[in-house]
């Protein structure tokens, strides 16, 4: 509660922190200009021993002391033999010359030449400007080689000597230092629940640091052309052949998007809407190209399909054929983005009343005309939001195009090749942010088509069971087309798997153990940088999920809508822009981190952390908060309320949301491209470069590793969170 008295003593304490902030930071600063100020002393007083005694090269060494001090200079006096007093001047330009003939006569002047014809330093406190920068004289003797007779005099006009990268650095610690002070004492003093009160605080600097920041310094730098602002970087990205890059990405995305979509609907209304047999096994299948590497289908297609593959070289004999292109990216995107709209649409299938159906067959309706009429209409914002999710997933899909987009130009490629191939960063974050644009149109048309229509279905108690609107030969003809496409999976799996045995794909079949040896060999750091970074961010965000969704859920407080959205922002950012933004934001101070586990370990987190945060809502929504609300009565705090009754309630979302991102750390790409180093490197960019390379072989056992080690972690989680099977629904004919 804010009271005068408590506001008063507020703004008292914060007062206090202010002076004493204000006095660390002059005291520290005034150390470092100290210390850099008698270095900068030390090192004149040698750069004027090192000055020459011949007078014939004295303008050299004049010349390499504007190299020794950038954005200084120096002016070389020489006494005149009948008059000590008078001094015959050399100076490194004539700025310099017009800088010292307007100090030479000062008071300070004098007693710097004077400390120096007594074979004295003298470092003047007075400030002048040279060329627009601030700069300190320094006076210091130029003798003979036995120190015996004052040769001349050297005076230094040096910029200052603290380092203004270290101060700003300061700076931003002793106001970061205040703004923590503040918001702590804040929260102690005025909130109810200083617990959540931290929790919010600490949410909101993890979304302000690792995602507002960087995708601002993105935006920002594609607006800049050095230091001054500058369309020029739009102005490329914008062209003509990038524009067709862009409108390349769309063109897949649309495709991928409609034919993942049909096939997607087809599984989900074969699994749940049809008395078909073999669902557990058709489920698992659906879901397996989910938790594969982005490059496994892709390797697999060109080892099928591609010039030299089995298929269109070795059994057909094809020489005009080519996988490469617009066809062959939507077929393996299809293959392998189709699960998301099976995911999405089968909640959707699963939970319809069939009321309506009933009361339309009742009424002499015929099959077809149910699920026009029925069953499609209530279905449609599952169906658009599969769509928009496919959509999505396919502008911003790296590793595909990387590989098997030959000439077709998408704009994630395009962003790749600026920023590795022409060192580009600008033009690599505005191609990255142009990504957005068909993102967020698609959406806004989806939310604007389903907002203005009416899904609902208005029903009493829960209806446990559905209705088979499918008739004998259409229930067929879709089991057969569901288990064809599981076949072609299946040997797509299968491909990559004889690949590793394989010893020269497309030229020489013949079996061989080599490849994994070599493999395994070259590819164990990266196996192990892997396990290691995806072990260390699984736990973290599994953490800060729940924690999010506890808070967003439960708590009600000031911007709350505003730190979701910031929160759920990665899920729509392309992980090329997230990539390119970590680069920018974090290669300088204060949080230098580029090249280190610490920057791709944070990526896994802020990546992945919406849809753990989605799952722990929707767990959350299904408590009853009277439970947490009896522990609070009996003396429990928020800290022992979310161990002892949150955690244990939503364990089922909690492993869901770890184990999907350990699988998605595992086989990333798009982000960590950017971010890997020769210490902590990545098992999908050795693959990449193995398949680039030609090696399908040791790509293919790399590839197969992996499948491995990520099948094991999604076994495991369904080991421990099993399907009570509380919610199926029974289907009649």
């Amino acid at each position: 509660m804010f009271t005068k008295d408590k506001l008063l003593r507020f703004l008292l304490v914060l007062a206090v922190f202010v002076v004493a902030d204000a006095w660390i930071y002059s005291t520290i600063r005034t150390s470092l200009r100290a210390d850099a100020a008698s270095n900068r002393s030390a090192s004149l007083g040698l750069l004027a021993k090192s000055a020459p005694e011949n007078p014939d090269l004295r303008e050299d060494w004049l010349m390499s002391v504007s190299e020794t001090l950038p954005g200084g200079a120096a002016v070389y006096l020489v006494p005149a033999e009948d008059d000590p007093e008078v001094y015959e001047r050399f100076a490194t330009d004539e700025e310099a010359l017009a800088l010292w003939q307007s100090l030479e006569s000062s008071e300070d002047a004098v007693k710097g030449l004077e400390s120096a014809y007594y074979f004295e330093n003298y470092a003047s406190p007075v400030k002048a400007t040279l060329s627009n920068t601030p700069v300190r004289l320094f006076y210091a003797p130029i003798t003979d080689d036995s120190q015996g007779e004052l040769l001349g005099i050297a005076v230094f006009m040096a910029p200052e000597t603290a380092d203004p990268g270290i101060e700003r650095l300061l700076g931003i610690f002793a106001v970061g230092a205040f703004i923590l002070f503040a918001a702590l004492s804040g929260i102690s003093r005025f909130s109810r629940d200083s617990t959540v009160g931290y929790a919010v605080l600490t949410l909101a600097g993890l979304g302000i640091v690792f995602i507002i920041f960087p995708l601002f310094e993105a935006f920002r730098l594609s607006f800049t052309d050095g230091a001054r602002f500058s369309l020029a970087t739009w102005a490329g990205a914008l062209s003509g052949a990038h524009l067709k890059a862009l409108w390349g990405s769309i063109r897949l995305g649309m495709w991928t998007a409609t034919t993942s979509t049909i096939v997607g609907f087809l599984f989900a209304f074969v699994i749940y809407r049809t008395t078909a047999r073999g669902k557990k096994f058709l489920s698992a299948i659906a879901q397996l190209p989910v938790i594969s590497p982005p490059f496994s289908l892709t390797l697999s297609i060109i080892l099928l399909a591609g010039n030299n593959g089995l298929i269109t070289k070795q059994l057909l004999g094809l020489d005009n054929f080519s996988i490469y292109g617009l066809g062959g990216l939507v077929l393996v995107q299809t293959i392998g983005m189709f699960p998301i709209a099976y995911l999405t649409l089968a909640g959707v299938l699963q939970g319809l009343d069939a009321t309506l159906e009933e009361a339309a067959l009742d009424m002499n309706a015929s099959r077809w005309q149910v699920f026009r009429s029925v069953t499609l209409p209530l279905a449609v914002p599952g169906i658009l939001s599969a769509w928009l999710l496919v959509f999505t997933n396919s502008l911003a899909d790296f590793a595909n195009p990387l590989l098997l987009a030959g000439n077709y130009r998408v704009l994630s490629v395009e962003a790749y090749i600026q920023v590795t191939g022409r060192n580009d960063l600008g033009g690599g974050a505005a191609l990255s942010l142009l990504l957005l644009l068909p993102t967020l149109t698609a959406f806004f048309i989806q939310r604007n088509w389903v907002s203005k229509r009416s899904y609902v279905t208005v029903t009493g108690k829960p209806n446990l069971k559905l209705v088979e609107i499918a008739s004998p030969p259409v229930k067929a003809a879709m089991t057969v087309g569901v288990w064809l496409i599981v076949a072609f999976t299946l040997s797509l799996y299968g491909t990559i798997v004889a690949g590793c045995f394989v010893k020269n794909w497309g030229i020489d079949y013949s079996f061989t153990l080599a490849n994994i040896g070599e493999a395994l060999s070259r590819g164990k750091d990266a196996i192990r940088s892997t396990l290691t970074l995806a072990a260390v961010a699984t736990p973290i965000a599994g953490i800060i999920a729940m924690a999010s969704a506890m808070i967003f859920v439960r708590k009600s407080f000031v911007g709350k809508k505003a730190l979701e959205a910031v929160m759920m922002m990665p899920f729509a950012v392309p992980g090329t822009l997230l990539g390119i933004a970590y680069i920018l934001a974090f290669n300088k101070a204060p949080i230098l981190i580029v090249g280190t586990g610490a920057i791709i370990v944070i990526n896994y987190i802020v990546r992945e952390l919406p849809v753990g945060i989605e799952g722990g809502v929707a767990s959350l929504r299904q408590i009853d908060p009277s439970i947490e609300e009896a522990a609070r009565d009996l003396g429990a705090d928020e800290g022992m309320v979310f161990r002892s009754i949150v955690l244990p309630l939503v364990r089922p979302a909690f492993i869901s949301s770890m184990s999907y991102t350990f699988v998605r750390s595992m086989t990333a790409v798009s982000a960590v491209i950017f971010l890997i180093s020769a210490r902590w490197y990545h098992m999908t960019v050795l693959i990449y470069n193995f398949s680039e390379n030609i090696r399908f072989g040791l790509a293919s056992v790399l590839a197969t590793t992996l499948i491995i080690i990520v099948m094991s972690a999604f076994g495991l989680m369904r080991l421990l969170v099993r399907d009570t099977g509380a919610f199926d629904k029974t289907i009649s004919r």
